[in-house]
């Protein structure tokens, strides 16, 4: 690590990251692995459906990203869902690919047929949920936990436990239900679930150590944006030392979506010094080609990725951007081409001030003395005002020529 991690030439973040009284609380570990479920549980956001095409497109895309895990999906679901999950293993890909299966003999006998690496098994683990979503017995969940994971490991695969619902457990129904799973079962890995994202970040500390003490398995994280707290919730679980962290492009997924794989591994980055290997610069087209497929829309100023996050209004901010020159780290936390966004634009609108309309200048190749500066300037806050809109280049140019005929 460099001597002044918060600060290169691609970001500048807050020295205080990385105060020894910050950093000598953290358990930090050697790395980070991503397990994207944008094929699985992105897709469960409302409206969204990936064909096979889709599906492959998008795999293929997430492993030149450097993604080091893919869930294909559940093969249970359709007969296209199982030939994407064929084909994505027979592709070849440098991402390991999971499945994901419900806690059910056949579940499991068709994720190993598809030749799949690893499968993700899910199973409720709060008594409530149990017996009032599914109407089961708890003895019968985890009899078909402990059936359906031996039967996993005996196949050759890769077990991540899944238990729904886990952070409205009670913390002893919890911790005994995965014990009897690990006991009697087999499992190589807990998800950390918050299925419901509600989990304050100061639980996430005691979710982590309670699981560890218990089951001393590797764990993984998997929570929702329902309170919008899944990056910090994912930050703070990292820095209690664990490895994998589920995330989806761009954060779709059920309900209010999954953490953002682009801002997790960028904060983990930037504020935390660990290098996940992922490709940044991959992001910006990576979220496009999803939400492409997925037909769905983002906000432009969303974090990484939306569209116009590198447009400046603001006349301040503009001036900050014409002085500090090549320096952007002065003015944006991060440069745009870490993440694959193009370069900053000086926009004119109602925030505008002078250095916008002599940006805007230089841009269209034309000159204005001081005084028409100024009328310019108006002409294009109010013209912004009457449309609640911007101002692009070509309404620009009649208003420089309305001003300096």
């Amino acid at each position: 690590m460099s001597d002044e991690p918060w600060k290169s030439e691609m970001w500048f973040t807050s020295p205080w990251n990385f105060l020894p009284e910050i950093r000598d609380a953290l358990t930090l570990p050697a790395g980070v692995q991503v397990h994207d479920v944008t094929l699985r549980d992105g897709e469960q956001q409302a409206g969204v459906v990936f064909t096979k095409d889709d599906k492959l497109r998008i795999a293929e895309a997430l492993a030149e990203a450097g993604v080091h895990r893919i869930e294909a999906g559940l093969p249970a679901v359709s007969a296209a869902d199982e030939a994407a999950v064929r084909e994505m293993v027979a592709m070849g890909l440098p991402s390991t690919i999971y499945a994901f299966s419900r806690c059910m003999v056949d579940d499991v006998k068709r994720a190993a047929d598809c030749g799949v690496e690893g499968v993700v098994m899910e199973i409720p683990s709060s008594h409530h949920l149990i017996e009032k979503a599914y109407r089961w017995p708890v003895e019968r969940a985890i009899d078909a936990s402990i059936e359906a994971t031996t039967l996993a490991h005996e196949l050759g695969l890769k077990v991540s436990f899944f238990p729904i619902d886990a952070t409205r457990a009670g913390l002893t129904e919890y911790l005994d239900l995965l014990e009897r799973v690990a006991t009697d079962g087999h499992v190589d890995a807990i998800g950390l679930v918050d299925t419901f994202g509600v989990l304050s970040p100061h639980g996430v500390r005691l979710f982590v150590r309670q699981t560890r003490e218990r089951l001393g398995v590797p764990l993984e994280t998997h929570f929702h944006m329902d309170f919008g707290l899944g990056v910090a919730n994912t930050l703070i679980a990292v820095a209690e030392g664990v490895e994998v962290i589920q995330t989806t492009v761009t954060g779709i997924g059920e309900r209010a979506g999954n953490t953002p794989m682009e801002e997790t591994v960028l904060a983990l980055l930037t504020m935390y010094g660990i290098d996940t290997g992922i490709r940044t610069e991959r992001f910006f087209d990576l979220s496009a080609l999803v939400m492409q497929l997925a037909e769905v829309t983002q906000p432009s100023n969303r974090p990484v990725v939306g569209e116009r996050l590198y447009n400046v209004e603001s006349g301040i901010i503009s001036t900050w951007v014409r002085n500090v020159g090549d320096e952007l780290t002065e003015s944006f936390p991060y440069r745009p081409e870490l993440v694959g966004q193009p370069a900053p634009v000086l926009v004119l609108g109602k925030g505008s001030g002078l250095d916008s309309i002599a940006a805007a200048l230089d841009r269209v190749g034309r000159t204005a003395t001081p005084e028409q500066t100024e009328a310019i300037l108006a002409e294009v806050k109010g013209r912004s005002l009457d449309t609640k809109g911007l101002v692009d280049d070509e309404t620009f140019l009649t208003i420089v020529d309305d001003v300096t005929r």
